[in-house]
């Protein structure tokens, strides 16, 4: 016989290898059994209490009567012992699929001889772990320890501080300097959401060994892991009710396989591949326990599903009827499951390849969690099942189909915005940098020129771009029979060739995370849309959704627009105002929501803008696609010296760049994910009455530009374009009201876009003398600001004759409030210049006029 304490540890081991439990009952009947230790036998070693037969999860179909854990403790109740009234049910994982008995032997070299020599039995209560006479028992298959992977998890979770989390890691009351996992714990007991991430690169980190057993035998791994969360959690929490017991998601796997590597060695692995997702299919029930009734006497069984099998009862204990048994459907337990087709990326894909596709299969919680056109890291186990040609034979061909069971989802991409399905969370640091940005008197030309900052000048497209991806207020009027108010802004690019317009709908295409680019001549209408196809496995017509829909809730890039199909122009009336996409084919009505943002690029009807036509005689769109356009943007190139010198200048920068040029001020990718994301989740700005006013203005003026020849220059949609635009602009600035300064600014942009201010108004022609100075009146004021401040500056400097280039330009930059880039600045020394207040004498020295300067 054993001692006390070494009875009540062994106890201890049996129970959390049966159950995932936190603490043995204190009336086991394990605790009366002395320590055995069982021969080695072909048979798996089963039974209620088996350590060597059933480790972790995977326990034994209970009867009525049985706990998981040791048998006839707490009657029939399946439920976590210790864990308050109600108690934690126990939940077997679909994703994981583990055997429910699984085979143990011990390690070569260890006690195997003084092992063979005992009798088999169905309950074995191992040595203890610090026992000397401890045998190193390993699943069949595999070099997976149970208690030694156990001892290391939790040793990782107790000590693992991770001072660098990614963004959707990162939660409310985070301490970056105290144990991640074990912070997490205490989130599932506030939250009650049983479910625990773990980051492979974290676990990676810690052990690799560790690592390398989760990967490559997930299968056993896994649940192992499970058992050890749920025993420190329950020891911690003990009076905690969760809906089952905590499982444990891992993500991020280095193995992080390109879709088209996968080949069998990957076969049940742990692996992670991109893509997107294409299709997800409806709600799948899956059997996971099966009821069955014997038809003589009326005898029931339940059968939990094991490896996607139900092993049916022959023989009737009650009456002993061979083959008397019949499932009962209603009595049944059924789980959800979903099938999803995930896309390679095409960043991914080769060149001149198709892409291919992998299927996902979903259970439980993750159900509906992506939706197509999201761009996602799927993390899970690699399954090859064989190819049944007929699903009521059982024959099997040798040819085997792959699919993934999904062990968990990741939506997020840093070179990417935030998606908007979800609220970020911002630490306190992070809001206050977020404010004190949106407080500098220029931040809208800031993140404007954060935007595509290799592509020279068009600020105004840039600022057009910014404010439709912060977007305006979504309203519902459905009660006045007006439906949904849009938010989304459409925005048009029309221009002569070379003016960057493919670039920046490329740009954009890669930076918003629901986005997708499409070609004119290279897009159908049911492309565009939606088109039904025959599924190959269920042999039912299915609607497959387009790019339109796919964009949901994004961008939908549009290039070369001017040469696309009447027909499939015409589909975009309805998903450019109304929002949504209504598809009647082969039986198939429905109506589908596409909430995205067009951004469509084209060149005027000649290929290159005529000068002697009107902008609708160059452009020559429908005025009903035209009016669906929020800013019509006219990109010209102004064949100017100037301009050329700078433009020339820029473009060879960007080959060789040295450290002078280098130092830019432009907001970092992260800045401009985090601001933008924030100021969408926190600011729905509202009209003010001064603004309101304004608006009425400014829409009757946009009306009276075409009233002197007879045309049609705005339209009632004009004026909720310029609402839309106010909303962003306030937004941009996290601002609760619209003031005028944003009406003001929605109504210049607008003004800028069309070229209005350079339209002679008898003619409706563009005045191309009035193009050539390259600037706006607000531009030129603004130059003259800045040449006046470095003016004020050199006055203060009056004792140095010379100033050198780089050196006034560094404090030029360090004193001023707004952003000044080098071109800012060398307009400001050539004004000065032909003030005859400076001289330039030589490349980097500057000389003052001591005269002109007094």
């Amino acid at each position: 016989m054993s001692s006390p304490g070494r009875s009540s540890r062994n106890s201890a081991m049996v129970t959390s290898d049966m159950s995932e439990l936190a603490a043995p009952l204190p009336s086991s009947p394990a605790n009366m059994n002395p320590p055995s230790v069982g021969g080695m036998d072909d048979q798996p070693r089963g039974g209620p209490g088996s350590v060597y037969g059933t480790p972790s999860a995977w326990v034994t179909s209970p009867g009525p009567g049985s706990v998981y854990g040791t048998p006839s403790s707490v009657g029939s109740s399946l439920r976590t012992p210790r864990t308050g009234s109600r108690g934690t049910p126990i939940r077997v994982r679909s994703d994981i699929q583990s055997d429910r008995r699984i085979r143990q032997v011990p390690v070569e070299g260890s006690q195997s001889d003084a092992m063979a020599a005992l009798p088999p039995s169905s309950e074995i209560v191992p040595p203890s772990e610090n026992s000397e006479s401890a045998p190193t028992m390993v699943i069949w298959g595999t070099d997976v320890s149970v208690n030694q992977c156990k001892s290391k998890f939790k040793k990782f979770i107790t000590t693992f501080v991770d001072t660098d989390a990614a963004d959707d890691e990162k939660f409310i009351g985070m301490d970056k300097d105290a144990p991640f996992y074990l912070q997490r714990l205490e989130e599932i007991n506030t939250l009650e959401e049983p479910f625990l991430p773990v980051n492979c690169g974290h676990v990676q980190q810690f052990d690799e060994d560790l690592y390398r057993q989760l990967v490559c035998y997930p299968q056993e791994v896994i649940p192992t892991l499970d058992m050890a969360v749920n025993e420190m959690f329950f020891a911690k929490f003990p009076d905690t009710d969760l809906r089952h017991q905590i499982q444990v998601r891992p993500f991020n796997a280095d193995k992080t396989a390109n879709m088209r590597a996968l080949d069998p060695q990957d076969i049940d692995q742990l692996i992670t591949v991109t893509g997107m997702v294409i299709r997800a299919s409806n709600l799948i029930p899956e059997l996971a326990e099966a009821h069955f009734q014997c038809s003589v006497c009326h005898n029931t069984a339940e059968v939990e599903i094991e490896r996607g099998r139900i092993a049916e009862p022959t023989l009737c204990s009650h009456c002993n009827t061979n083959h008397s048994f019949a499932l009962v459907h209603n009595r049944s337990k059924f789980t959800d499951k979903q099938a999803v087709k995930l896309q390679e990326s095409p960043d991914d894909m080769p060149a001149g390849q198709t892409p291919h596709t992998v299927v996902l299969y979903v259970h439980g919680e993750l159900v509906d969690s992506v939706q197509p056109g999201d761009r996602v890291a799927v993390t899970g186990v690699y399954r090859a099942v064989p190819h049944r040609s007929n699903p009521k034979m059982k024959t099997v061909h040798s040819v085997y189909k792959t699919h993934i069971d999904v062990v968990h989802f990741r939506k997020t991409d840093s070179n990417r915005l935030h998606t908007m399905d979800t609220d970020q969370i911002f630490e306190e640091e992070q809001i206050a940098m977020l404010n004190g940005l949106s407080k500098k008197p220029d931040i809208y030309d800031r993140l404007a020129r954060a935007i595509a900052p290799s592509i020279y000048e068009n600020d105004d497209v840039k600022k057009g771009i910014l404010l439709q991806l912060f977007g305006g207020n979504r309203k519902d009027f459905s009660k006045t029979g007006r439906g949904q108010f849009r938010s989304e802004l459409n925005i048009l690019l029309c221009g002569d060739p070379g003016t960057s317009k493919s670039q920046l709908l490329q740009y954009v295409y890669h930076l918003i995370p629901r986005s997708q680019y499409t070609s004119g001549k290279g897009s159908s209408a049911v492309g565009l849309t939606a088109y039904v196809t025959k599924d190959p496995e269920t042999r039912q017509l299915v609607l497959q959704t387009g790019a339109l829909v796919l964009a949901d809730n994004g961008v939908c890039c549009i290039d070369e627009f001017d040469k696309m199909n009447e027909s499939t122009r015409s589909v975009l009336h309805e998903v450019m105002e109304q929002q949504t996409l209504s598809i009647a084919k082969a039986g198939i009505i429905c109506q589908l929501n596409a909430r995205t943002s067009i951004l469509a690029a084209a060149n005027p009807i000649h290929s290159k803008w005529d000068p002697r036509g009107t902008v609708m005689e160059n452009i020559q769109l429908p005025p009903t696609l035209m009016s669906r356009f929020d800013l019509v943007f006219l990109i010209l190139d102004p064949q100017d010296e100037q301009y050329d010198k700078k433009l020339a200048r820029h473009l060879v920068s960007l080959y060789y760049r040295d450290q002078s040029q280098q130092d830019e001020d432009i907001y970092s990718m992260d800045v401009l994910r985090d601001y933008i994301k924030y100021a969408k989740q926190s600011y729905s700005p509202v009209l003010s009455d001064a603004a309101g006013q304004q608006l009425i203005e400014n829409y009757v003026e946009m009306r009276k530009i075409g009233a002197g020849r007879g045309q049609i220059t705005a339209y009632p949609r004009q004026l909720e374009s310029l609402i839309r635009l106010s909303e962003a602009h306030a937004r941009m600035r996290f601002c609760k009201t619209v003031e005028l300064i944003d009406v003001e600014e929605a109504a210049r942009l607008h003004r800028e876009a069309l070229k209005q201010s350079a339209t002679d108004p008898l003619t409706g022609r563009i005045d191309v003398s009035i193009l050539t100075t390259g600037q706006s009146s607000a531009g030129r004021k603004k130059r003259a600001e800045v040449a006046t401040a470095l003016k004020e500056m050199l006055k203060k400097k009056n004792k140095t004759p010379t100033v050198s280039y780089d050196k006034l330009f560094a404090d030029f930059r360090n004193n001023s409030d707004i952003q000044i880039t080098r071109d800012m600045y060398e307009d400001a020394l050539r004004d000065l210049q032909d003030e005859n207040f400076l001289a330039m004498a030589g490349r980097n020295t500057i000389r003052i006029n001591q005269i002109a300067a007094q």
